[in-house]
């Protein structure tokens, strides 16, 4: 599902539009943007965010106008750039194909799905990482301890069922709690439902939901509601820290559009530097920018915690990489995390 945002940039949840309208516009012919025929690029870029902390970079940049302002300060006139909400992976990856997005935000599954789905075609490619912060899984049943406990009647809340980030690393928990065979087995249990609706079904005790795969600030949110706890996080089932989210385009978009491209990643690092040092800012910018009711205090703590970072350095790829090959998700596992990603970011130490 999509949603359009409103022109300060605020979230509005009952304008809720189908893909078809809201790429409806003609594309944006292409104009000399500098004095060099190798600036002919993109006179806007489209970009897509979806629900959560993980995507706070993204909207820094929207509301300091970072891509513009990276632009200038190459001697280049400032793009116009666009910027829509999405609450699952599946509908991303449909839109960055179909040419209606220029870059897309995503769990590293979905992005790892396209890229094996556009190579040799579009060779959609992740442009580079947005954050490395871990996922939990939590529940409103006493008795559920760990995922085996999990019965016919739960109902287990993702963004994406079977294709988003989430639902992925449920798949990774279940084959290490049944066995690699298995690692389909709690599919059957998910819902669909992005994290707002998510959170508000699982605190309120409703019915259709028993547990929510989230994601900050939404599960420090649900953990501190009495009768929530936590069954795992994403950090158990990889071992480590992860990265969690990635910003991804086309190989056509990106060779027409190499000084955009290359703004757009200086503009994650000027916003990830930004977080790092005003995370009380960055706290107040998150609630404006979602229309969170969450206290500044509340965002600033998770901004703090140091399990979640906000760094363009690709964190874990080739383990998610590897479970989607040998499960057949897709068909041909990357030799290395720099296959996955455009050499603007090649250059650093990843995993």
């Amino acid at each position: 599902m999509e949603r359009r945002l409103t022109k300060d940039g605020q979230l509005s949840r009952r304008r809720v539009l189908s893909l078809a309208g809201a790429v409806a516009s003609p594309a944006i012919p292409r104009l000399v943007r500098g004095n060099v025929a190798s600036a002919a690029e993109a006179a806007e870029i489209r970009i897509a965010v979806q629900f959560g902390i993980v995507y706070l970079p993204l909207l820094v940049i929207q509301e300091q106008r970072l891509i513009e302002a990276v632009e200038r300060d190459s001697g280049l006139p400032p793009p116009t750039v666009s910027w829509l909400k999405f609450s699952g992976g599946a509908a991303m990856n449909d839109a960055v194909i179909s040419g209606s997005l220029d870059m897309g935000a995503a769990g590293v599954p979905p992005v790892l799905t396209v890229w094996d789905r556009t190579r040799g075609t579009m060779g959609i490619k992740a442009v580079a990482p947005l954050a490395s912060v871990p996922s939990w899984l939590l529940t409103n049943r006493p008795e559920v301890a760990t995922v085996r406990d999990f019965g016919p009647d739960d109902r287990i809340a993702v963004p994406s069922a079977k294709v988003s980030f989430q639902a992925i690393m449920l798949q990774m928990a279940a084959e290490q709690a049944f066995g690699e065979s298995e690692f389909a087995r709690l599919d059957p249990l998910t819902v669909s439902l992005d994290h707002p609706d998510a959170t508000t079904a699982l605190m309120g005790g409703h019915a259709a939901i028993t547990a929510h795969f989230s994601n900050p600030p939404f599960q420090q949110e649900e953990l501190a509601h009495p009768g929530v706890h936590r069954v795992l996080s994403s950090y158990d089932i990889l071992g480590g820290p992860h990265s969690s989210a990635l910003l991804y385009a086309t190989s056509r978009f990106r060779d027409a559009n190499p000084h955009l491209v290359a703004a757009v990643i200086g503009a994650l690092e000027r916003a990830d530097a930004f977080i790092a040092g005003n995370p009380r800012a960055a706290a107040e910018l998150y609630i404006r920018s979602e229309g969170s009711h969450l206290s500044a205090d509340f965002v600033e703590g998770l901004l703090r915690d140091t399990t979640n970072r906000f760094t363009t350095e690709p964190e874990n790829i080739m383990t998610f990489a590897k479970f989607q090959h040998h499960t057949g998700q897709i068909k041909v596992s990357p030799a290395e995390w720099r296959d996955v990603f455009f050499p603007e970011l090649t250059a650093k130490a990843g995993s």
